[in-house]
């Protein structure tokens, strides 16, 4: 089954009837962030370190991988509700954002501290500063459990990104092992260890891209061939999917029932690399969700995450849309 079917109707269909109140129901993707932000983006044309820089263009965008899978996932016409931490008029500032983009939002305020502000300059070359953020206390993660165990049969959880310093490192270990032996298919979208780690618990997708999966395994990947052979020692590991994302070079997927296949971005000239590797899990869990098949899975979410790269920000539904057509 297409989503597209070669014309834009069921798309239309399925956009619209998700966002106006029709009777269509889709299972929950439910992300989780646990140190998210506020991401102050501005473009400064010529950047000089000994001088005042003034700013031509500056936006602030809800920041953290699970927030963008959140974004995406709403954007694609899926129910989402982006789950995690808050603190401050800057928690509260990023929460009313989410929901502005569609997303419902079910954050654990903090007492003390506020979300973090991340800051991002754009210029000849690119520049991070990242907050710390707050502290979180054991009973406010207590709370989280309580939420995670109230998600039914057919949920979807995305756990993404970095652990901070403030919670236990086997944060994702913890939270797995409470929901083994339910029907929720968990996607994790971490680095090394943090994704080795899990497998045990067989999670229904990971997503590392071709480079993090050579150094899982201490080597370097020059071939499809070589991607698609330790993809398949990963899923021997425990992982149900594994989708590697390959920058400009597309994406690999090798599925649970045994397939392994490829799908190579469209062209368009790359503007932004944030958000591109979440809004690829995002298509890729609803492509799935809508069509139960891997294929149309692994297209969408190479359309989706392609679009957010061909654009300032997150890729809104127009955009994937339109780079979807554009697939072989």
């Amino acid at each position: 089954m297409s989503l597209f079917h070669n014309t834009d109707r069921i798309w239309f269909e399925w956009i619209s009837c998700r966002r106006h109140g029709g009777e269509m129901e889709f299972e929950m993707i439910y992300t989780v962030t646990f140190n998210p932000s506020l991401d102050y983006v501005v473009q400064v044309e010529h950047f000089q370190s000994d001088a005042v820089n003034r700013t031509s263009e500056e936006h602030v965008y809800p920041g953290g991988k699970g927030n963008n899978v959140a974004v995406i996932a709403s954007n694609l016409g899926m129910k989402s509700r982006a789950l995690g931490f808050k603190a401050g008029f800057t928690g509260a500032a990023m929460e009313q954002m989410l929901q502005e983009f569609g997303c419902d939002t079910d954050f654990i305020a903090l007492e003390e501290g506020v979300t973090r502000i991340n800051v991002k300059v754009k210029s000849e070359d690119e520049f991070e500063i990242n907050g710390q953020g707050p502290r979180i206390p054991e009973e406010k993660i207590r709370q989280l459990y309580e939420r995670l165990d109230a998600l039914g049969s057919g949920d979807v959880l995305v756990l993404s990104g970095s652990i901070p310093n403030t919670l236990p490192d086997d944060m994702y270990e913890r939270i797995m092992e409470r929901l083994a032996g339910t029907d929720v298919r968990i996607s994790v979208d971490a680095t090394k260890d943090l994704l080795m780690n899990v497998l045990k618990y067989h999670p229904f997708l990971i997503k590392p891209n071709n480079h993090e999966l050579g150094e899982m395994f201490g080597v370097t990947l020059k071939s499809d061939e070589e991607i698609g052979e330790y993809a398949r020692k990963l899923q021997k590991m425990g992982a149900r999917n594994v989708l590697v994302s390959m920058a400009g070079d597309g994406a690999i997927l090798v599925a649970e029932d045994g397939s392994v296949l490829k799908q190579l971005p469209p062209a368009g000239e790359v503007v932004n690399s944030v958000g591109a590797g979440d809004s690829m899990v995002a298509g890729f869990l609803a492509g799935y969700l809508k069509t139960g098949s891997y294929e149309e899975a692994l297209k969408l979410g190479t359309a989706a995450g392609s679009a957010t790269a061909f654009t300032s920000w997150l890729a809104d539904a127009d955009q994937i849309r339109e780079t979807y057509k554009g697939l072989a």
